[in-house]
């Protein structure tokens, strides 16, 4: 299972006002957990760049005067992500940038399915405060280096709170190996392990005895007499 945690930066807060995106940082995870793989690009928005939006991931004009334009990296962008699942925080601020770059080049618009963190942390915590910053606070992640917003960092950091957002490593770890499993040519899960001498019945004589004479004390009421034996249960204890 492969997913796409993926983050911009832009010049402001609305592509229908002439916002650009200037930064798409991605990062790859197979089963939930990192591969490595990653996806970073930098953009030249071809046009000035507001001191609010400097001030909040500190990409000037002067860095990206010399990048690629958004239509000449679309191709690899679109061909990174595929048609995975896309993990953003705050989906439709990404989505909608990310849509109408596409759309100015000529091209079609993320079909992807998506899942957004904040819907998910409001979820696991009501009334919480859902930033990147408070959810790295509430699991314990290091987000030491975040002095500044940066695309490929904050997918980075966003990957771990995934993580935590939906169980925790072992959740990933687990099922990282049902599937390495399948992959062998196993079932997706891999069989319990069957005792080869089936363990011995527990109860003595005289609890089988004591246990028959509590039964016959409730008569027909019985769960037991109700209901037949249960599955490994002594052939004694489902006779009484």
């Amino acid at each position: 299972m492969r997913e796409i945690v993926l983050d911009t930066e832009t010049t402001g807060l609305s592509p229908a006002g002439g916002d650009r995106v200037v930064e798409i940082g991605c990062v790859e995870l197979i089963n939930h957990v990192p591969t490595g793989r990653h996806h970073h690009i930098y953009i030249n928005p071809e046009r000035d760049m507001p001191e609010e939006a400097f001030r909040v991931h500190g990409l000037s004009e002067d860095f990206l005067r010399d990048k690629p334009k958004f239509s000449q990296l679309a191709q690899g962008f679109v061909d990174f992500i595929g048609n995975d699942t896309l993990i953003i925080h705050n989906a439709p601020f990404d989505m909608g940038f990310l849509n109408a770059e596409l759309e100015w080049c000529g091209r079609a618009r993320l079909a992807n399915p998506v899942i957004d963190t904040v819907m998910l942390a409001r979820t696991r915590h009501p009334g919480a405060r859902v930033s990147l910053d408070a959810l790295c606070k509430t699991y314990g992640i290091d987000n030491s280096r975040r002095t500044l917003h940066g695309a490929l960092l904050d997918s980075e950091i966003l990957a771990e709170v995934y993580l935590e957002l939906i169980g925790g490593r072992q959740v990933a770890l687990a099922l990282s190996a049902e599937i390495e499993y399948g992959q062998r040519g196993g079932p997706a899960r891999p069989p319990a392990r069957q005792r080869p001498v089936p363990l011995p019945a527990r109860l003595t004589a005289r609890e089988l005895a004591s246990h028959a004479a509590f039964i016959a004390e409730m008569g027909d009421k019985a769960v037991w007499l109700n209901y037949g034996a249960v599955e490994d249960e002594p052939a004694e204890l489902a006779r009484a």
